[in-house]
């Protein structure tokens, strides 16, 4: 087995679909489903939820806010298969996690950066197409 020591994942922080669609997915989460979803004040098309059982923080995350994050752009690349779904760990060492995922030759669309909001974060996308976030969270901890 290959040497993953500095990867070790401590909870999930969050999880949810990656929308294309805001008004739809907000009507079928949030006005079908019930869920306590509120919009973020820089971006009102991610609603979140931190009370919801089960999960750490649950969003709805707009493609345009995802591609924003991983790119520094509204577009989704064509070249990058486009994730239905995000999923993130909160790692004890984000560079160190960083480092093993790099040495199994995972391509890593975003390295240990700090988000605006205080979150510490890689980004990569999993075998299933997932949009999967190594994480330091700090208002979860």
């Amino acid at each position: 087995m290959a040497d993953t020591t500095g990867l070790e994942v401590l909870f999930v922080a969050g999880f949810g679909p990656v929308v294309r669609d805001p008004a739809a997915s907000t009507a079928f989460y949030r006005d079908t489903l019930r869920l306590p979803l509120e919009a973020m004040p820089h971006d009102p098309d991610y609603l979140h939820a931190e009370t919801i059982a089960g999960v750490k923080h649950f969003a709805l995350w707009p493609l345009s806010s995802a591609a924003d994050s991983c790119f520094g752009t509204k577009t989704w690349p064509g070249h990058v298969p486009v994730p239905h779904a995000w999923l993130e760990f909160d790692v004890a060492d984000v560079a160190a996690a960083t480092r093993v995922l790099a040495s199994r030759g995972y391509t890593l669309l975003v390295e240990c950066r700090q988000e605006p909001w205080g979150q510490t974060v890689s980004r990569l996308l999993s075998p299933e197409g997932i949009l999967v976030g190594i994480t330091l969270t700090p208002w979860l901890r």
